[in-house]
């Protein structure tokens, strides 16, 4: 069995300790043993009383609107991927049209972009600056009058990179196009705003802030009408049908209120430790590059390259040592290419090829971080020394040139 007992885990942006209180929360919640939320009877009416006690407080730790007429709306998925899936695929229509999405969305909105294209729609996609930035400036160009959706992430899962999708949601309430945003890696980070955002839909997911791994929502504004992806039940205004599961949601909102009452604490303690590692690794380790600092990030991301060092040996030798990183996005961890997000910066081969993923969590502690770091040193020497010694190896000696 593998062990864990000395680790360093700064892959927060895979997925976050549970909070002991979510867990509490909802051990409560399955200890009481409430009925089917939409089961009639008293057990089923208090179940689905607390669903949307637990629902409304979502909403409102969102930013939305929960005026009674006009409320918007949380749907309950089994995370971020079914969000944005249901985003991508249910608020288009059909056929034929155009959609917009950033050339460095995360892969549960570019697989369903995909898709659509493959369908008839003419998906675009809006390149980004050298710093991961989206090139707002040219999305007017490309808000033709049949396009049916823009899709820009708000803060991007491999450099954190925070995305002007206030200006873009702005530009397309003028042309009458409707706005996603994948929240997932900014929600329990910054501060988020659904309203003041000004986009009509919008995705977070529980296990990115210590919450519980299988539930995340779709925040729509209460105008947007969105086509299920599923069939077969009238639960959540038929938009995705199915069983709630009340734990799950109660976990959520749990995560979501914590988030909130600490909000500034949390963040501090995030950019602090963030902020420390970059420091310590660019000023321990020669040639390295820090991705995307330039730009507006989230606090608890840092994207490095260690150049002349390959990433899956330094990421191999690190998982060995007990320090846990990325090479990438955790939903496209089985492929060993080079990330589609640092290509789409125009990064230079050299830089891409050594690329890893840090992210620290409200537990990560400064010792942690030192430690980290010093291991991280012991095997950027080792490996590159080795990197030395076999080009050293490999070159001919002086004597056997005469006989080339």
């Amino acid at each position: 069995m593998t062990r864990f007992d000395d680790i360093i885990y700064l892959d927060n942006n895979a997925t976050t300790q549970v909070d002991p209180r979510v867990t509490e929360a909802m051990v409560e919640c399955q200890r009481v043993g409430l009925a089917n939320p939409a089961s009639q009877h008293a057990a089923g009416r208090e179940a689905r009383r607390q669903l949307e006690t637990a629902r409304d407080r979502i909403c409102g730790y969102l930013g939305g609107r929960l005026t009674p007429a006009a409320a918007d709306r949380v749907i309950l998925t089994s995370g971020g991927t079914e969000a944005n899936n249901l985003a991508l695929r249910g608020l288009v229509g059909e056929p034929p049209g155009r959609i917009v999405v950033s050339a460095v969305e995360h892969p549960s909105v570019h697989g369903p972009a995909a898709a659509l294209d493959r369908l008839g729609f003419d998906v675009v996609r809006l390149p980004v600056d050298s710093d991961g930035v989206v090139c707002w400036q040219q999305l007017p160009d490309l808000l033709t009058p049949d396009t049916r959706l823009v899709s820009v992430m708000l803060a991007n899962h491999e450099t954190g990179a925070l995305q002007p999708v206030r200006r873009i949601a702005k530009l397309c309430a003028t042309a009458g196009v409707c706005t996603h945003t994948d929240a997932v890696q900014a929600v329990g980070k910054i501060d988020v705003d659904f309203r003041a955002l000004g986009v009509n839909a919008m995705t977070v997911s529980a296990h990115k802030f210590h919450g519980p791994v299988g539930v995340g929502a779709l925040l729509l504004q209460s105008s947007i009408h969105v086509d299920p992806l599923l069939l077969g039940g009238l639960q959540q205004w038929g938009y995705r049908p199915g069983t709630e599961s009340l734990s799950l949601a109660i976990g959520l909102e749990r995560a979501l209120a914590l988030w909130q009452r600490e909000a500034h604490r949390r963040y501090e303690q995030l950019a602090t430790m963030r902020d420390r590692f970059e420091r310590l690794v660019t000023q321990r380790i020669p040639q390295v590059v820090v991705n995307g600092q330039q730009a507006q990030r989230v606090p608890h991301t840092a994207n490095i390259s260690f150049l002349g060092i390959d990433r899956q040996l330094l990421f191999m030798a690190l998982d060995q040592a007990g320090v846990f990183c990325s090479t990438g996005s955790a939903c496209a961890s089985g492929s060993s290419e080079p990330s589609p997000v640092l290509r789409a910066m125009g990064l230079s081969d050299a830089l891409v090829e050594a690329a890893l993923r840090f992210s620290v969590s409200s537990y990560t502690s400064a010792p942690d971080v030192d430690l980290a770091v010093d291991r991280i040193v012991k095997i950027c020497n080792h490996l590159r020394g080795d990197s030395r010694g076999k080009k050293k190896a490999s070159s001919p000696r002086q004597e056997d040139l005469k006989t080339l």
